[in-house]
């Protein structure tokens, strides 16, 4: 008997180790059904053309959910690929309400194109030092890039080469429309946020009302 005391000892003890966890994969926020059912009813009634795209995981933060590709919103957009349906929406009221309209009255022309940078992007924050371990939004398809503007009359903006143009109007429009997004996204980043920045426009749809 005394021989078995020691032995449930050791198995006791035995029992009381934990193996370190597994490391959990980083899971993608998503939204719910009704709001992506409501956000799609949405851009219908804008007569906005579009495909609904297929939730997917890709592990480590990286995937689509609630996406769809926007296929004729009034005006062309090159590089856009998927984008999160809220974000689409708040991308599009953008477009159609503010840098159109501040196209011809500032700088006294039409818009013709929408030149972006891209949209989803399985990777990390850039340009923050703080943040760098941290998904970006276009890991979700949440964030898209601006990179410029193409006018009717043959004239490009663009935030790399306009931003500080010597041309005020150029100027006025660019800090126009930065100002019109801060209302319609939760973060919008430009040149004046950091260097990582200086060539576009990042605007994203995460409610954390941060406007450089």
């Amino acid at each position: 008997m005394k021989l078995a005391i020691p032995l449930l000892l050791v198995l006791l003890t035995a029992c009381g180790r934990s193996e370190r966890p597994a490391e959990q994969p980083r899971r993608i926020a998503a939204p719910s059904l009704r709001e992506t059912a409501q956000c799609l009813a949405d851009l219908r009634a804008e007569s906005i053309a579009f495909r609904v795209l297929p939730d997917k995981d890709y592990g480590n933060g990286c995937g689509l959910a609630g996406a769809v590709q926007l296929v004729e919103i009034g005006v062309p957009v090159t590089g856009l690929t998927a984008v999160r349906c809220g974000q689409a929406r708040a991308f599009d009221s953008w477009v159609r309400y503010a840098v159109a309209p501040a196209a011809f009255q500032m700088l006294g022309s039409e818009l013709a194109r929408v030149e972006t940078m891209g949209s989803y992007a399985c990777r990390n924050v850039v340009g923050s030092a703080r943040n760098a371990d941290k998904r970006s939004g276009h890991a979700i398809a949440n964030a898209i890039d601006i990179g410029g503007f193409t006018l009717k009359d043959g004239r490009r903006i663009t935030i790399l080469n306009d931003w500080a143009s010597p041309d005020p109007a150029v100027r006025t429009f660019l800090q126009t429309i930065r100002a019109s997004a801060c209302k319609r996204f939760g973060t919008v980043l430009s040149p004046d946020y950091n260097a990582a920045h200086r060539n576009h426009l990042h605007l994203e749809n995460d409610g954390a009302h941060f406007c450089r």
